[in-house]
């Protein structure tokens, strides 16, 4: 069966972490809202699915996944759901929880770069908010992100199966949200990702070594990346980064 992902047409996001899990496997699925409106696509699709009055078990957000009669939201549980039916969720019990406990701790960092251009209110535009987010972005890039990278460092190089794979011998949706936050802080926040990975060299090999693999090679380089812009989690603003 075909999985449909919903989430915005327009941004990376949340969303491109169940991307590239579901490219990375080779699944088949439909980006719904990035499909013409003649086809069920659109945003139209997306809202319509969110205010649903006849779903009680309505996402609060998106990104969410439909499988058959089983809808998953938010991030982490939707890759919780899809690790085991992909093979990207290592091998038993307590590989899953690991990998789901990464994806948790993925989530507090995205939290956190999102909150260093919107420190007081999502609702506001970045303008009205510069001052605090300068002092957020200062905190952010001076100790949070190498906090947040050594701690990721450490998990692969105390990784009893080696330092390639953050779980276990293979590859999980762990090492591939990993791959997206380092190309995310990347792109938003080049100085001060470069210190940061200067002294993280297991999590530059791992990023490396996500890009060269086929299925994930082909996706970047396909239309189907959305480049990152600011619109979406990861904004670069020079002013940000020091």
């Amino acid at each position: 069966m075909t999985y449909q992902l919903h989430y915005w047409p327009t941004i990376q996001g949340r969303g491109e972490f169940v991307r590239l899990a579901l490219e990375a496997a080779g699944a088949e699925y439909v980006d719904v809202a990035r499909e013409p409106p003649g086809k069920g696509g659109g945003e139209s699709a997306l809202a319509q699915r969110l205010s649903d009055p006849g779903n009680p078990r309505a996402s609060f957000a998106p990104p969410f996944l439909v499988d058959g009669d089983i809808v998953v939201g938010q991030t982490a549980a939707i890759l919780l759901y899809l690790g085991p039916r992909l093979g990207l969720a290592g091998i038993g019990e307590r590989d899953g929880l690991w990998a789901h406990q990464l994806q948790l701790t993925i989530a507090d960092v995205v939290a956190e770069a999102h909150d260093t251009h919107h420190p007081i209110s999502v609702g506001d535009y970045y303008e009205d908010q510069r001052e605090a987010a300068q002092a957020r972005a200062k905190c952010f890039r001076e100790e949070r992100i190498p906090k947040y990278l050594d701690w990721f460092e450490r998990v692969l190089q105390r990784n009893p199966a080696g330092d390639v794979h953050l779980v276990g011998d293979s590859l999980t949706y762990a090492d591939l949200s990993l791959f997206q936050l380092v190309a995310g802080l990347r792109y938003a926040f080049p100085k001060a990702a470069a210190r940061a990975l200067a002294t993280t060299p297991a999590i530059v090999k791992l990023h490396a070594n996500i890009g060269r693999r086929q299925r994930v090679h082909d996706y970047l380089q396909s239309p189907r990346r959305i480049p990152f812009n600011e619109e979406g989690i990861f904004r670069h603003y020079p002013e940000l980064d020091g």
